[in-house]
């Protein structure tokens, strides 16, 4: 039998009321329950959020509190450190347990391993949960008993595992204290930057778990069936923007990968979205398995890369001025709505590494502060795959060229003409290499090279030998 002197439930990365573990535990608990979030980006090591991810949790905690009043309860802010912001709203209430959903990233482990020794050596019931992946880093690994560092064998392994539990329903009402403790005013955490650089990521994106639940239904209901193709599509809606929703937990993994359940949609549709959110599931045994790799290479021998950090390239990279149109188009997309498509991801990441020899780390450290779904997790996985060090890494001579995956992908420039208006009028031929399109055309199009659009700061061609050249270099 519970005590049933109510608990705390620590909300972090799991902010919504549906299929939340943590929450059902208290309920179960018994007694009065205080949803507490606590702001302390000092306890995220060299991680703390980026920009835009503070953009959206300011969004997503005010949806939170919202949710919890229709339960008759509300959401309690304060700042941390953690641990002793926790033990204060135990002695102030009176509770006697706390609840959360666990978390991956090295600084968070280790931070809730302090928390939760110190807690229970207090004599308080302390239980964390999964609620956030499909299966967990430590329950998959090799034969051996080792982690996996190749997707393929992981992801069989992961299929071959139980089926992960369905979706729990929302509680229908949570047990308010006799009187609530004291609460900061959500300004108070100074989440938000200046308001006029939101004013894309408001236009585009709806933070919470009512937008989460939107963007999931159109999905499923419009994009699905085309998604072997339409993923690879910028100039389309084709993928799931289920991302920055999943990274801060306002739509459950489980819910999205039962969604897929049931569904009439061509089984290859559904295959290649659920290897998608298996990539997202390896991203996090990686990085739980292999923590030194936010800042290093998995595959040792890039530590001697011979990276050529130029800040004036880095700088037009992350402005979108490099003058290589499907680059420049994906880098501003980015800079005004917090995300980029992924296709796009995988050729902007190329050309800063490989056509620039850039580290990756600087890349890694733009999208960490610009993307709305920056997660640390899929960031890293995602940067040490395309320059080539890390698990399952694209091989170091694979280069993207920007300008056949530009014709590839974004075929009638569609992409380009939106994120790039000074090349709109140019013709579609010409749309992706304006540095080839005759001058007649250039000049009908309003395009002057060096003027109102970027040359292109290096030759694809003599770029590709020099990374050629220098992957050499760590070979011997």
């Amino acid at each position: 039998m519970h005590d049933t002197g109510g608990s705390i439930v620590w909300f972090r990365q799991d902010l919504r009321l549906a299929d939340n573990p943590a929450l059902l535990a208290a309920v179960r608990h018994g007694g009065p329950i205080i949803p507490v979030f606590i702001w302390a980006p000092e306890e995220e090591g060299r991680w703390p959020q980026g920009a835009a991810s503070r953009w959206w949790l300011n969004q997503s905690l005010a949806q939170l509190d919202s949710s919890l009043r229709q339960l008759g309860s509300r959401l309690i802010l304060r700042r941390g450190p953690t641990l002793e912001t926790i033990r204060a709203l135990l002695d102030q209430t009176g509770t006697t347990a706390v609840f959360w959903n666990r978390r991956y990233e090295p600084a968070a482990i280790d931070r809730d391993s302090l928390v939760k020794a110190a807690l229970q050596e207090d004599g308080r019931t302390v239980e964390s949960f999964n609620g956030s992946l499909l299966f967990e880093p430590w329950t998959v690994h090799t034969q051996k008993g080792q982690p996996y560092q190749v997707f393929s064998p992981y992801w069989r392994s992961c299929l071959a595992q139980p089926e992960p539990a369905a979706p729990e329903v929302t509680p229908a009402r949570l047990a308010p204290p006799h009187r609530w403790p004291a609460t900061l005013k959500l300004s108070e955490l100074e989440l938000e930057a200046t308001p006029d650089w939101a004013q894309g990521l408001l236009a585009n994106w709806h933070p919470g778990e009512q937008g989460a639940c939107e963007q999931r239904e159109r999905f499923l209901n419009e994009a699905l069936r085309d998604y072997p193709a339409g993923r690879n599509r910028p100039d389309c809606m084709g993928t799931s923007r289920l991302s920055p929703h999943l990274h801060f937990g306002e739509v459950s993994i489980r819910q999205v990968w039962h969604g897929l359940r049931g569904l009439r949609d061509p089984a290859e549709s559904i295959r290649v979205y659920a290897s998608e959110l298996g990539w997202r599931e390896f991203a996090h045994h990686l990085l739980f398995h292999f923590p030194q790799t936010p800042e290093q290479p998995l595959r040792k021998e890039f530590a001697d890369f011979p990276w050529q950090p130029d800040n004036g390239n880095l700088r037009a990279w992350q402005r979108g001025r490099t003058g290589y149109p499907i680059v420049d188009a994906g880098m501003r997309e980015l800079w005004h709505t917090g995300w980029m498509h992924n296709r796009v991801r995988m050729i902007v990441a190329s050309f800063l590494v490989k056509d620039l020899l850039i580290p990756w780390q600087d890349g890694a450290a733009w999208f960490w502060d610009t993307l709305v779904d920056a997660d640390l997790a899929n960031n890293t996985l995602g940067w040490q795959w395309t320059a080539g060090c890390g698990a399952d890494a694209a091989p170091y001579f694979r280069i993207f060229n920007p300008v056949s995956q530009g014709e590839k992908f974004d075929p009638h420039g569609d992409y380009v003409r939106r994120w790039v208006p000074e090349l709109e009028k140019l013709p579609t031929k010409w749309i992706h290499k304006p540095w080839d399109a005759p001058d007649v055309e250039r000049t009908r199009a309003g395009v002057e090279l060096g003027r109102n659009y970027a040359q292109p700061i290096t030759d694809h061609r003599d770029a590709r030998s020099r990374a050629l050249e220098a992957f050499q270099q760590i070979k011997k």
